[in-house]
């Protein structure tokens, strides 16, 4: 059972003192980089699509419940990050109070989430730039056989996330300004627009999904239970809350930050908290002021926000709305590329992975070789495969992520009852175990295709991890038990 051994949470703590990560980032730098990657494909395209698909002008509710999930969610890491700021997030904490083996599945599966997302993201960037710029769509549009423009940015963003964290942060921090601008333009000009018949009725009455849908496509607990395959009403409400969930996916990136923040302990807290709370909001607006604008069966799903302002005749809003897009796309992406290469180094830096990949670059600071490693394989994949086929992995990626990281709370406070806790989730153990069902049932609204593809690259994982991380670990070469034995 040594696959089940856990890190002494000391040992955290001390190795993340000489990591050679250098720190740099404040409280206020966090709360940017937070809004820098949670806005953006969420807000400009998922909540038309899923107003037009599933839930109607109800996708305000989901948003507003993907957003509680994320909340409790983010009041777990809150504890976990302020009490081990550590590279690595979820990763790190399963190794403190679950075990090497839940360490591994949960490093593995944010690594898909944040590879996945940046490709979704770098994918949506393509198109959005092509429509603002007029660039040809056989290079740059989704329909293209390689995106080559969804190549090119995460190449450029790249170079600058390994030249340092500091320069990420620049120019994270200037993209979020700007699309929260845009962002709010795009409320308080939408109310001017808005017209009540396009909110009735709110939850439109459930319906049958089109005939000729495959059980794959249907929700697993709608599989599970025989229900029958519909869209709308509460259960539409649901599933899109669960699809919508990927617009919060990767506050959790500011956790991987702990090692080059200042004060971690104070501070990432607050990054945590203040940049959903924001978030959180500016979601829950733009999705009712696109419900309001545009009846939820006309909803463009290409650029939902664009055309709602075209079809009131408003071209100029539409075109700040698409530059908006592109900036805050590219916050997300960098953000993003910033995350992989942390998780990347704390997994290598335990031997889980190969050690190469957990070398900090002598004069930038940063783990370059898993950030460029991971690059290339978000460059093949947007290159290459749709958003469509993408975005549903992320979701499930995060939610397994939270739910192991909620149940790590109450876990580490009986394992480490004295541990330093600056913050602490209110209500343990009760409020943790709500978070983790709270988790679950989100993701059994996802459908069971994006399941079987969840459970293959968990195999994957698993085939990796049994054929190299465990024998390689460097936890069971510190503790004497190699684990051939």
């Amino acid at each position: 059972m040594n696959f089940l051994r856990t890190m002494p949470v000391e040992d955290i703590l001390t190795r993340g003192e000489r990591s050679g990560l250098v720190r740099r980032l404040t409280g206020k730098e966090l709360v940017g980089f937070g809004i820098g990657i949670i806005i953006g494909t969420g807000v400009f395209t998922l909540a038309g699509i899923e107003a037009k698909d599933h839930a109607g002008p109800a996708v305000v509710l989901s948003f507003v419940i993907g957003g509680i999930v994320a909340a409790l969610a983010a009041l777990a890491y809150a504890e976990l990050a302020s009490s081990v700021p550590t590279a690595g997030s979820a990763y790190t904490y399963a190794y403190a109070t679950l075990g090497e083996l839940f360490a591994w599945i949960i490093g593995w599966d944010l690594l898909l989430e944040f590879a996945l997302g940046a490709a979704v993201v770098s994918r949506s960037w393509s198109g959005y730039i092509a429509n603002l710029l007029g660039l040809p769509q056989a290079w740059f549009g989704e329909d293209a056989t390689i995106n080559v423009g969804a190549m090119l940015i995460i190449a450029a963003l790249t170079a600058v996330a390994v030249i340092g964290i500091r320069e990420s942060s620049w120019l994270t921090n200037a993209l979020v300004v700007v699309k929260v601008a845009v962002c709010v333009l795009v409320i308080v000009a939408g109310l001017f627009f808005v017209n009540g018949a396009n909110l009735d009725p709110f939850v439109p009455p459930a319906q049958p999904a089109e005939s000729g849908a495959s059980v794959l496509e249907q929700p697993l607990v709608s599989a599970l239970l025989g229900m029958e395959q519909s869209v709308y009403g509460f259960g539409g409400v649901l599933t899109a809350a669960a699809i919508v969930f990927f617009a919060y996916t990767g506050f959790e990136a500011l956790a991987n930050l702990g090692e080059e923040t200042k004060r971690p302990r104070r501070d990432l807290p607050v990054g945590l908290l203040g940049s959903l709370i924001v978030c959180t909001l500016l979601y829950v607006l733009v999705a009712f002021v696109l419900a309001a604008m545009v009846d939820y069966q006309q909803i463009d799903e290409g650029a939902p926000l664009s055309a709602a302002f075209q079809s009131v005749g408003q071209p100029w809003v539409a075109a700040l709305i698409s530059l908006g897009a592109v900036t805050g796309l590219t916050s997300v992406m960098m953000v993003e590329l910033v995350t992989i290469g942390r998780i990347g180094f704390a997994m290598s830096r335990d031997g889980l992975l190969p050690p190469k990949l957990s070398q900090v670059h002598p004069k930038w600071g940063t783990p370059h070789r898993m950030t460029i490693g991971g690059a290339v394989v978000i460059m093949l994949l947007a290159g290459f495969i749709p958003i469509s086929e993408l975005s549903d992995m992320v979701s499930i990626g995060a939610l397994s992520g939270f739910l192991i990281v909620a149940l790590a709370v109450p876990v580490l406070r009986r394992t480490k009852p004295d541990l330093h806790r600056p913050f602490r989730m209110p209500l343990s153990p009760v409020l943790p175990v709500i978070t983790a069902l709270a988790c679950l049932y989100l993701m059994s609204n996802l459908d069971v295709v994006t399941w079987l593809r969840f459970a293959v690259w968990l195999g994957l994982g698993l085939l990796i991890y049994f054929g190299y991380g465990r024998r390689h670990a460097h936890l069971g070469q510190r503790s004497g038990q190699p684990a051939e034995d």
